[in-house]
């Protein structure tokens, strides 16, 4: 009987040895992963203008009739987001724009950009809350920042250099464009090549 408890106790052993050897080949394992996926900020496509240059100027009528300047020096810094109503991706991220601009209105503007006909783009507008928002219907604006795909971000500082940029399907590509800003560099992707 007590050869069958030693027996057991010694293999119980054996499986917890094993069991914590598992426990750090796969933390190893984890760390090592963690590493190569780099973080994913706003996927950058290297067209338009580029970061640390001057922003091309536009002065723009939103659709609520008030003045909207681009590109201008201003009081805040400036996000800058096109959208479709027929993106769904652009709708998801709606209610996200509405966090941010709330949490962060004591830096930072939003103007939503978009072109197209106009009663459908008002449409989505009352459907989706935009009114607080400056939306501005402009084709020549989407082409001066190449936007060729949506949802798409460009961010100005006051001084209306474009800081960041690039395509965002999430908040977490969204705020890459902020830490963009604030670390000086040009995406995230660039900052994780200068560390290696």
């Amino acid at each position: 009987m007590t050869e069958t408890l030693v027996v057991s106790i010694l293999v119980l052993w054996v499986v917890v040895l094993a069991l914590v050897v598992a426990v750090f080949a796969l933390a190893r394992q984890v760390g090592i992963l963690h590493e190569r996926v780099a973080p994913m900020g706003a996927l950058m496509l290297d067209t338009g203008p580029k970061i640390g240059t001057p922003s091309p100027v536009f002065t723009l009528t939103d659709l609520g009739g008030r003045p909207v300047n681009i590109g201008a020096p201003a009081l805040s810094s400036t996000l800058l987001f096109f959208l479709s109503p027929t993106c769904p991706v652009c709708k998801k991220l709606l209610p996200i724009l509405k966090s941010t601009a709330a949490s962060e209105r004591r830096w930072l503007s939003i103007v939503l950009a978009s072109d197209g006909d106009e009663p459908e783009q008002r449409k989505f507008i009352r459907r989706a809350a935009l009114e607080p928002f400056p939306y501005v219907l402009s084709t020549d604006l989407g082409l001066a920042y190449h936007v060729s795909k949506l949802p798409y971000a460009v961010l100005l500082d006051e001084r209306g250099i474009v800081r960041a940029k690039g395509l965002v399907n999430s908040r977490e590509q969204l705020e890459s464009l902020f830490t963009a800003k604030d670390l000086g560099v040009a995406s995230i992707q660039d900052f994780v090549e200068q560390r290696h």
